[in-house]
């Protein structure tokens, strides 16, 4: 999963080293395009209700379980949305890769790749040319690296740097990726 960094409302950059991915259980993270204030509140309910689920029960929370846990949050607010659009990924205990994206009212899918945000429109057309279902992780981490770097060419709401996770059964890994400006 890649984020850009560019945090922006209309045609104003408010920040250039916005988080938009995080990291909340170890093998599974979340990733917003949306209001900022709904970004970072649904964050610590998730990382919290995923730390008393695993108190209670015991046992691992699968990926499907932290969306619609999630999915819940988000339709119980349905008169007052959150005004986010959000990606829920991660690796089941036996290995399974999972994916799921959710509107603002908490609709969930599962798929094999999304994307959502200003720039999606542009990263979807990158990802349909280039996803298959037997890319090897570190060709998807390229691929989402490739459509992320697309978006930012043409899309004036992305920008600033790109933020990746790559998640496998053994956990999850966070790394930065710096974009050289080029002018002319």
């Amino acid at each position: 999963m890649a984020t850009d960094r560019r945090l922006s409302y209309g045609n104003i950059v408010l920040s250039r080293a916005a988080k938009k991915i995080f990291v909340v259980d170890e093998r599974a993270a979340v990733a917003f395009a949306g209001l900022y204030g709904d970004v970072s509140g649904l964050v610590r309910f998730l990382q919290a209700d995923i730390s008393a689920y695993k108190l209670i029960a015991n046992a691992p929370v699968t990926i499907r379980s932290i969306a619609r846990r999630l999915s819940v949050l988000m339709y119980s607010y349905k008169w007052f949305p959150f005004f986010v659009e959000t990606l829920v990924g991660g690796v089941e205990s036996d290995g399974t890769p999972r994916l799921y994206v959710l509107d603002p009212l908490g609709s969930i899918l599962e798929e094999d790749y999304t994307a959502v945000g200003s720039g999606a429109t542009i990263a979807f057309g990158f990802l349909e040319n280039n996803y298959s279902s037997n890319v090897t992780v570190e060709e998807a981490e390229k691929i989402a690296l490739s459509a992320v770097r697309t978006a930012i060419g043409r899309d004036i709401g992305s920008g600033d740097g790109i933020d990746i996770v790559t998640i496998t059964r053994n956990g999850a890994r966070e790394r930065s990726v710096t974009l050289r400006i080029v002018e002319s």
